[in-house]
């Protein structure tokens, strides 16, 4: 019988020449394409964050694609990032077989909050350097995305400001019992009188004065009566730090209803995600995001639970990136507002933004109101309108409404003359008296060229864009990457940790095209990325080729 002989087993073998750490990593593995896009992005600005003495930091390109590559195989804790540096060969190959702990990792990525977007920036440009992107149409839509916070933590604005006029009343009627001569200019009398904590300390002094200078008695009636003064004093005290609470609280909110007391930059919003089922608000995020051909181009946190005040800031971030705003804006019925059709058309973006009801006038059997006031007619040359009976409703002013930004907007009104025992009244309208009406003209100018544009051929493929460009990249982070809650706190840092999920989508993305294509795509990305280097020119971002074309000018 044959004797049986196993390969050679020895596991503390010794190796005089060590072999490359990438020899079983294979050519075309991402890994290779976050080494060679890091290598070439600008990183001089890092340089700025470290001390030139001490002991030598860990190089930051090194860090910066341990942290890409983990946020890319959905790895987000540092803590399993720091196992992996010690058991994955992509890991070890990349960090050179450093092995940073994870408080190095933590503490890099908090050093970095600020320079993380201008890397993301660098990338997005690359992408359209390239091909992959134009950066002349951005397809937007928001999420919710919940917070790290405390969902019990709540501050509500309403319950704030109730409390502190019920703490106003009690102020005042303690005021009421105590010294007149200190109480005087502070009474209940003048009911408009709004107490500061800085009023209620002077009080407080004063009163606190003129106990340390009661003479020693020994009546029983004068010893209750300061008893009954120090009394009011600690509890005026305890107003008064309550008061400074509840003003606290309403610095803090701004312009918001809640905020959470773990992560104040956090408001509570209704989320999709609600594994209750029962409309809970959860503390969270609005995150804006403008993407083509599925890569994100450009992303912003908002605090407001509604998209119709986020697009003119995010067009501004656009801006603030790019130096420019994009050609194309594409968005859901959401955003269409008289403000947002108006800062579009005066900046020269070509707006596919849907309005209220687009979709509802689209249905095969949809049938418009005869009594809507958009459903009569209307004499331009004279300004009236003709009800279903053949009254003129003639114009009897105008109404202007503020809306949370700023932006004033118009409504005409326009009024019948005699509603009375018209046959048609209980099916126009039930209010008493004459039927008047409300019409924003500009608005309607602006639904009307929406319609048109949203109707053109170019408007049909937008649409159909629309719906696998945004909600397509949500569905991709939120079930395919499992970024389905922020793990910081903090707006700074919540978006340093998008800035890195985001960059680390774009090159992901990046490489299924490339594969797609079916081309050796490490060759194609080295001839991608070699020599791009990304510098500022004039305060301008722009790549190598652009600023020698401007030299040379």
């Amino acid at each position: 019988m044959a004797k049986l002989h196993f390969r050679p087993y020895i596991p503390n073998q010794t190796v005089l020449f060590p072999g490359r750490i990438d020899e079983n990593i294979a050519s075309n593995d991402p890994v290779r394409i976050v080494n060679t896009v890091v290598d070439n992005l600008n990183l001089d600005n890092f340089k700025k964050l470290y001390k030139a003495t001490g002991r030598c930091p860990y190089h930051p390109k090194m860090m910066l694609k341990v942290i890409i590559y983990a946020y890319m195989n959905n790895i987000y804790s540092c803590r399993k990032i720091e196992k992996l540096l010690l058991r994955d060969i992509h890991y070890i190959w990349l960090s050179g077989n450093e092995h940073p702990d994870f408080i190095t990792i933590n503490r890099f990525r908090n050093r970095v909050k600020e320079e993380i977007n201008t890397v993301f920036t660098q990338l997005v440009l690359v992408l359209a350097d390239k091909g992959f992107i134009s950066l002349d149409v951005e397809y937007i839509d928001g999420t919710k995305i919940e917070s790290m916070a405390n969902k019990y933590t709540f501050v509500w604005r309403k319950t704030v400001e109730k409390n502190r006029t019920k703490l106003m009343d009690k102020i005042r009627i303690l005021l009421e019992q105590v010294d007149e001569a200190i109480a005087q200019e502070n009474s209940s009398k003048d009911t408009s009188v709004e107490f500061t904590p800085a009023m209620l300390s002077d009080i407080v002094n004063e009163l606190k004065e003129v106990l340390e200078h009661q003479p020693v008695t020994k009546d029983k009636e004068q010893k209750k009566v300061i008893r009954e003064k120090k009394k009011q004093v600690r509890e005026l005290e305890e107003y008064r730090d309550k008061l400074m609470e509840y003003d606290n609280h309403l610095e803090v909110l701004g312009e918001r209803n809640s905020y959470s007391k773990t992560d104040p930059d956090a408001t509570f919003m209704r989320m999709k995600e609600d594994a209750m089922k029962n409309g809970q608000t959860k503390p969270g995020y609005n995150l804006q995001t403008g993407t083509e051909n599925q890569f994100i181009i450009d992303f912003r946190l908002f605090p407001n639970p509604t998209d119709t005040l986020t697009l003119i800031p995010f067009f501004h971030s656009f801006q603030h990136r790019y130096n420019r705003l994009p050609g194309i804006g594409v968005a859901d019925s959401g955003y269409g507002s008289e403000e947002n059709y108006r800062f579009m058309q005066d900046n020269g973006i070509e707006a596919f933004v849907k309005y209220n009801y687009f979709h509802k006038e689209q249905r095969p059997r949809y049938t418009p109101n005869p009594f809507h006031a958009e459903s009569l007619h209307y004499n331009a040359g004279e300004d009236y309108y003709v009800c279903p009976m053949g009254q003129h409703m003639n114009r009897i002013g105008t109404r202007r409404d503020k809306t949370a930004s700023g932006y004033i907007s118009e409504s005409a009104r326009y009024k019948a003359q005699r509603c009375e025992g018209c046959p048609l009244r209980g099916s126009c309208f039930k209010a008493r008296g004459n039927r008047f009406i409300e019409v924003n003209h500009r608005l309607n100018q602006y639904k009307r060229q929406a319609r048109e544009r949203l109707l053109s051929e170019e408007g049909i493929r937008h649409r159909g864009r629309r719906c696998i460009e945004p909600e397509a990249v949500f569905g991709q982070m939120k079930y395919n990457m499992a970024y389905r809650r922020f793990r910081h706190m903090g707006e700074d840092k919540v978006t340093m940790d998008f800035a890195f999920f985001a960059i680390a989508f774009n090159i992901k993305k990046m490489c299924a095209k490339l594969r797609k294509a079916g081309k050796e795509f490490i060759t194609l990305a080295k001839s991608i990325f070699i020599g791009l280097f990304i510098t500022r020119y004039n305060g301008n971002i722009v790549t190598c080729y652009q600023m020698n074309e401007k030299k040379a000018a």
